[in-house]
């Protein structure tokens, strides 16, 4: 059972597909194909149903899963220690960070780094600050540069970096935007269009207006914050979006309710060794809090 087999079986795994997981490898198909039917044949046993063209795991399939996870970790891992050893700052730094984040507070920091530590590959996923967090629990992702959850988790390690304080806004010539004072209840008569239910951000809001015991009426939801700015600036509705997006083409309303700070910062895991390019970005980070 070697790497090679087991990073294409969470490649499979992963995408859903056998095409998909070789782009990824950047190796072809068959050359994927012939990795998982060499782990089949050293098992003994189906790991995925190939049913036209989607791929499901077998059972055999679900019970390996976690195991090769923590395989190609500890190998990682032991990798990692042992360039750690010789003080080295090379080989490849995984991130993930959000869309908004990787526009907004990180390219003094990227750019600082790579210059900095020219050996060093960057291989940084743009996604969910969500899906982020969930990469490092699952030991896919060194670093992940989010926005922190309201309560913390005890699973992760984490600092907050910035804070980041959220503003409601509209466009200019919104009917809210004319009002000298706007309230919680008055927001509730308009069209909302905030993140997606399952952010970090979309809870802080719904919990505001939970705590009222007011409903919000959402017309539109998106993860990515730079589109939703577009829709407000346009007059399609209100939304709460960081103080850092404002400009001439929205208008910060006079809501009487203070909103919460959002809090953006790195999360690692507690049982995973820092590489020595992961110890350095963290520093140049935490430079920034």
């Amino acid at each position: 059972m070697d790497t090679h087999s087991l990073q294409a079986f969470l490649a499979v795994t992963d995408h859903g597909s056998f095409s998909t997981a070789a782009e990824a490898l950047f190796v072809t198909q068959p050359a994927i194909s012939k990795r998982i039917a060499l782990l089949e044949q050293q098992l003994g046993t189906r790991l995925f149903d190939r049913i036209g063209r989607q791929v499901h795991l077998t059972e055999a399939g679900q019970a390996l899963l976690p195991r090769a996870r923590n395989i190609l970790r500890d190998m990682e891992d032991t990798s990692r220690a042992i360039s750690n050893l010789a003080g080295q700052v090379g080989g490849t730094l995984r991130i993930g960070t959000s869309h908004h984040i990787g526009l907004h507070r990180l390219p003094p920091v990227l750019r600082q780094f790579s210059r900095r530590y020219p050996t060093v590959q960057l291989d940084i996923h743009f996604i969910d600050s969500e899906e982020a967090w969930e990469g490092v629990l699952q030991g896919d992702l060194e670093l992940g540069v989010v926005t922190l959850p309201p309560a913390p988790d005890p699973r992760v390690t984490s600092e907050v970096i910035w804070q980041d304080p959220l503003v409601f806004m509209a466009a200019p010539e919104h009917p809210l935007a004319q009002a000298q004072e706007v309230s919680l209840e008055m927001l509730t008569a308009y069209s909302a269009i905030l993140p997606s239910p399952v952010t970090f951000t979309r809870r802080i809001v719904e919990k505001l207006f939970d705590d009222h015991d007011l409903t919000l009426n959402i017309s539109m939801s998106t993860n990515y914050l730079e589109t939703i700015y577009m829709m407000v600036s346009i007059g399609l509705g209100w939304s709460v979006l960081p103080a850092t997006m404002l400009d001439d083409q929205v208008r910060t309303l006079p809501v009487t309710t203070q909103l919460p700070v959002r809090q953006l910062g790195y999360v690692m895991h507690p049982a995973r060794s820092l590489s020595n390019a992961g110890r350095h970005f963290l520093a140049l980070l935490q430079d920034q809090a």
